[in-house]
């Protein structure tokens, strides 16, 4: 079987460059833009050498994950376009869930439970499925945005900061381009809500309804400085709310983020 977008994403007329093995599909995504091409496109493979997560580090996706990458030109500033990986997670979740059916009929309770981690992680039973990038880049007078979307489909890397494990692991047997076709038309779905930034409050709300940790005990490592308190809220521009024991309500725009016991981990 090979990848095909989803009937969703064909009348949306999104196009698709599908690989058998690449370096980044992000760097395929930002080079296209550079030569011209303003989308929306997607970018996938199952084998991916060379990409990058959060704050460098390799994202390394093994034969048989998913690695996928979507290219939208967009009018809006920096600050707005930061927001639209709220939605790639919502569209991630949604798309999960889908495929994951069979799974959640056969396994009852001990179902994956799915759950959104601040700021670009899809979590399955508390370890990361999921991880999401974001990059821009100037092209004329618009924004070429790459929303990166990594999942462990056959297999997970070990000793990440938080937890990782594969859907196969789960219990969930599906395949790669079985993922990336609900997930092309869920996104079509949540990018609409997102319309832009206009619907950003809208996402705000679906998102904070599935946001893991939310009201827990949580640590965030800036790089700089290590925050804690009560994981409040996301604002309307996206920042993690952390309440602190004072009383302060502080946003946080970017940072590693740890829940409950692993805060004490997280914040040492």
């Amino acid at each position: 079987m090979g990848f095909a977008l989803g009937p969703r994403a064909l009348q949306a007329g999104y196009k698709l460059a599908a690989f058998d093995r690449t370096g980044s599909t992000n760097t395929d995504a930002i080079e296209r833009a550079r030569a011209g091409e303003r989308g929306p496109m997607w970018f996938v493979t199952t084998e991916q050498t060379a990409g990058r997560g959060r704050r460098q580090r390799a994202w390394i996706s093994p034969r048989g994950n998913l690695a996928a990458s979507v290219l939208e030109v967009l009018d809006v500033a920096p600050a707005v376009a930061a927001t639209i990986g709220f939605a790639a997670g919502l569209a991630e979740e949604a798309a999960l869930e889908k495929v994951s059916l069979e799974a959640a009929l056969r396994l009852g309770p001990d179902r994956p439970n799915y759950a959104l981690k601040w700021p670009n992680d899809v979590l399955a039973n508390g370890r990361k499925l999921v991880g999401i990038g974001l990059e821009a880049e100037a092209i004329g007078d618009r924004l070429a945005i790459v929303v990166g979307i990594g999942t462990n489909v056959v297999a997970a890397p070990e000793g990440t900061p938080t937890p990782a494990v594969s859907l196969a692991a789960l219990g969930v047997q599906i395949s790669a381009e079985e993922l990336f076709s609900a997930l092309s038309d869920a996104w079509v779905e949540f990018r609409g809500i997102w319309d832009n930034g206009r619907g950003f409050a809208e996402i705000r709300q679906l998102w904070l309804e599935r946001a893991a940790g939310l009201g827990e005990r949580v640590a965030i490592n800036t790089g700089a400085m290590t925050l804690e308190g009560i994981f409040d809220t996301i604002d309307d521009t996206g920042c993690l709310i952390v309440r602190t024991a004072d009383g302060q309500r502080l946003p946080v725009a970017a940072g590693e983020v740890f829940f409950g016991s692993a805060a004490s981990v997280g914040a040492a």
